[in-house]
């Protein structure tokens, strides 16, 4: 596998390495599997390049991991890779604690998972098995660290507690009165964190949103 051709390759497909991980022996990977890579959105490029896909087009369901399926699939099959994916059904792969082992990628004050730039927006959209050690020896602290934490009470209706996220009283406020504007700005709670908030556009945060209520 050629490092400098994958990266290009997933990059131009709106794609980027969020993380990497070396293989433990419980992960769920092909054998020979040596690194996991995490690959999420590379905002704003994606958004384009996604709008501009056909499964976005045809108003089917499920576009965005038909989208993530295709383009990963092929990624993969070009630098003899295995696609990986946190959708498709049981059993799930573990991409939280993957992303938590990965050192870009912590659990936040409110429990959900910030990433060290794309803040509390981050995202995987799959991963892919390397038989070949990618592990990088950068270090990062969590962006939470010295942060005073707006996150906390950003959520208008306290959706997020330290038992865990009530998504009913969540899709109840966004269906109804949704005081914070968090179906068509995106929810107020990732809004709030100040790492990585400028990548994300308003309307992708929408389409989000949207599909989050369905």
């Amino acid at each position: 596998m050629n490092k400098v051709a994958l990266d290009d390759d997933i990059k131009a497909e709106g794609l980027s390495i969020l993380g990497d991980l070396p293989v433990s022996p419980s992960d769920p990977v092909p054998e020979g599997t040596r690194s996991i890579l995490m690959l999420g959105p590379d905002e704003p490029n994606f958004w384009k390049i996604f709008k501009d896909s056909r499964e976005y087009k045809d108003k089917k369901p499920d576009p965005l991991d038909r989208w993530s399926k295709r383009i990963i699939d092929n990624i993969a099959k070009k630098n003899n890779c295995a696609p990986l994916y946190p959708f498709g059904g049981e059993p799930y792969k573990p991409f939280y604690s993957w992303a938590l082992r990965s050192g870009t990628v912590w659990s936040s004050p409110v429990h959900l998972a910030v990433h060290k730039d794309r803040g509390l927006f981050v995202s995987f959209r799959g991963a892919l098995a390397v038989q070949e050690n990618q592990k990088s020896e950068d270090t990062f602290e969590s962006p939470c660290a010295k942060c005073p934490a707006p996150c906390l009470t950003a959520c208008p209706v306290d959706a997020f507690t330290e038992t865990g996220y009530d998504v009913l009283k969540c899709k109840s406020h966004i269906s109804d009165l949704d005081s914070s504007n968090c179906k068509s700005l995106g929810c107020k709670t990732r809004r709030s964190c100040p790492v990585g908030a400028d990548f994300r556009e308003f309307e992708q945060s929408a389409f989000h949103m949207e599909n989050f209520l369905r």
